[in-house]
């Protein structure tokens, strides 16, 4: 009874540890629909206010990891908890911009530690042969928590201070998350009891050598230092390389920019009303969701090292294929903010200054995949743009693909959106019967690889990372590799304008389908099969010189 009590607690912290992160990164989107209005927010103010959460998980990643290992992994979670309810009370209560700030970036830190957390401590909590379905739950968290913010951001558009709910909002799933813990044992790995909890099915080691091995690991893993990490000791450095090549290879596939496309391949091949696109978006998240329920399924059976690699090989293919279509049927470039602002443009910021949100029919905050559309291409892109979209698909394990341009051209996305529905194709002059099988060809290979993305690198990623390295350092290798993430996912969308400049839209798409390729190699030649092992089990595989 109490090993299942503690299996549907471990599953509960780790799902709601999802939901919150998903949810925060989704429910700026609305948010800044109000906030820009109420605050009087100018595009550079918005960028930093969606920028706030990145910088702070950042500091998390640098942090977290230490606090992880010479704390535990239940006391960081718990901690993570209090502090996600300050930063959630600091933006309810908000009355100025830099109170704003200050909420965001302690939100950002607070999730980016959670994150860590709760994939290690579930990882080291469970049986082997359920590792992978409940390490994937915290995924599939995420992606629900996106749907929800979708959701919450679209009842609250017309609430006068709206906004303060959608914040507060995260208080309840924090405060759930905060009791289950409570009543789960201190990390294992922190036992010297070893042998008394494997009796009580607390962790059902697999055999009588494994609880010997289990019951020696606290003493020997002590040692590590965070330079252990580039050695040759118990093939560390090898460990290093599968991680770092994981978080990165998941960022260099394209991730936060292919998502930021949806709302133009949405228009081109017609969702141009603003409710066929509402639930464009949505399918979108949707399909990501049952995507992600399906690699739950097939963790522990298929294991990690197919799922990778299938994934990898169906985001390759459909990379490629959208830049194929393009060569042919090339996308529209939507305008960017301070371009769209400027005083001659047709559509002006200017014509409609502090229109309520209830007046704008045709922008919807439950948009942010497909409002968002990405124009870097815009004569007036700048680096702090990119900065704060980088946010937007950061951990790369979410849709909110570009989630921060909504918002951010919200006054001007109403009007672009009525001359759009007046003038029938989204991009004038191209031949629009010609292109409609391409489009939907480019549609379809998007999904594609959305759904390839939440079973393949989505979840892998931080499964194999929470099983990869020895207790005593699993918290700071961890943290080490996060930290590339957030910085990987901020490089690629620095200089995707750039990217588009030097190699053209089509070229990029094409250079992430080689990556794809890259990966699939990479994942076949290092990253080893962890399925059905128990911890000490993979760490003794990687000990073992190769």
């Amino acid at each position: 009874g109490r090993a299942l009590l503690i299996l549907l607690l471990s599953a509960t912290v780790s799902l709601l540890g999802g939901l919150i992160f998903g949810y925060e990164l989704g429910i700026i989107s609305g948010a800044l629909l109000q906030l820009q209005i109420d605050f009087h927010l100018s595009c550079f103010k918005q960028e930093v206010l969606v920028s706030a959460l990145l910088i702070g998980a950042l500091l998390a990643s640098l942090v977290g990891g230490i606090l992880i290992d010479h704390h535990g992994r239940r006391r960081a979670i718990l901690v993570s908890s209090l502090v996600l309810l300050v930063g959630s009370l600091i933006l309810t209560l908000a009355r100025s911009f830099i109170g704003l700030v200050i909420g965001r970036m302690t939100v950002g830190f607070a999730i980016s530690v959670s994150s860590m957390a709760c994939c290690i401590y579930v990882s080291e909590m469970v049986a082997a042969h359920q590792r992978g379905l409940l390490v994937s739950l915290y995924e599939a968290g995420i992606t629900v928590g996106i749907l929800l913010s979708y959701a919450l951001n679209y009842i609250f558009a017309d609430v006068d201070e709206g906004w303060r709910y959608m914040f507060g909002l995260a208080i309840a799933p924090t405060a759930m998350q905060f009791l289950s813990i409570l009543f789960l044992p201190v990390n294992p790995v922190k036992l010297s009891s070893w042998d008394s909890d494997c009796q009580k099915g607390l962790i059902q080691l697999q055999n009588t050598e494994d609880r010997e091995t289990a019951k020696r690991e606290p003493y020997k893993e002590k040692h590590y230092s965070f330079l252990d990490l580039f050695r040759t000791r118990d093939n560390m450095r090898r460990r290093t390389l599968v991680g770092l090549g994981l978080v990165l290879f998941q960022q260099f596939t394209g991730q936060p920019n292919v998502l930021g496309y949806a709302s133009k391949i949405f228009h081109s091949v017609g969702f141009q009303s603003n409710s066929s696109a509402i639930l464009a978006s949505v399918g979108l998240g949707a399909i990501k969701v049952v995507a992600t329920l399906i690699a739950m399924a097939f963790a522990d059976k298929a294991g990690r090292r197919v799922l990778l690699m299938a994934g990898c090989v169906v985001m390759a293919i459909s990379v490629t294929t959208i830049g194929l279509t393009s060569c042919i049927a090339p996308l529209a470039m939507a305008r960017d903010c301070k371009a769209a602002a400027d005083p001659n443009a047709s559509h002006s910021l200017t014509q409609h200054p502090l229109m309520p949100v209830s007046s704008q029919p045709a922008v919807s905050p439950i948009l942010p995949a497909l409002g968002a559309g990405k124009s870097q291409a815009g004569p007036g892109f700048a680096a702090t743009r990119s900065l704060a979209k980088a946010f937007a698909s950061t951990q790369s394990r979410e849709v909110v693909p570009d989630s921060s341009l909504t918002q951010k051209r919200v006054l001007i996305g109403q009007a672009k959106e009525e001359t759009v529905g007046s003038t029938g194709p989204p991009f004038g002059g191209a031949p629009w019967v010609e292109h409609t099988v391409l489009n939907w060809i480019t549609l379809l290979s998007m999904m594609a690889f959305v759904s390839a993305f939440s079973i393949g690198f989505g979840p892998m990623t931080w499964l194999v990372l929470s099983e990869i390295y020895p207790a005593g350092i699993r918290g700071r290798a961890f943290a080490f590799c996060n930290s590339f993430n957030w910085a990987a996912n901020l490089l690629i969308s620095l200089s995707f304008l750039d990217l588009i400049d030097a190699i053209g839209f089509s070229g990029m798409f094409l250079l992430y389908g080689l990556m794809g390729v890259m990966a699939v190699i990479f994942i076949y030649l290092f990253v080893p099969e962890t399925k059905g092992q128990s911890l000490e089990e993979v760490d003794q595989q990687f000990s073992r010189k190769r």
